[in-house]
């Protein structure tokens, strides 16, 4: 005697739920601009001469990065 196979009478979703929250495509759009807005901003960074650590942790991590 065979097995009887069990098939499903459920209905197949047809689509997904694609709705985006509003603060999902704000967000992102807000970060841009403001990173772009810091880019383009007037030339105020100055370099910091007088701090040697920051230097050298910068050039340790350049060290780090290219080997």
């Amino acid at each position: 005697m065979s097995a009887r196979s069990h098939t499903s009478t459920r209905p197949l979703p047809t689509g997904v739920d694609t709705r985006l929250p509003w603060w999902a495509l704000v967000l992102p759009v807000a970060a841009f601009t403001a990173l772009l807005l810091l880019m383009a901003g007037p030339g105020g960074a100055r370099a910091t001469a007088g701090d040697p650590a920051v230097g050298g942790v910068l050039e340790q991590i350049q060290q780090t990065l290219s080997l």
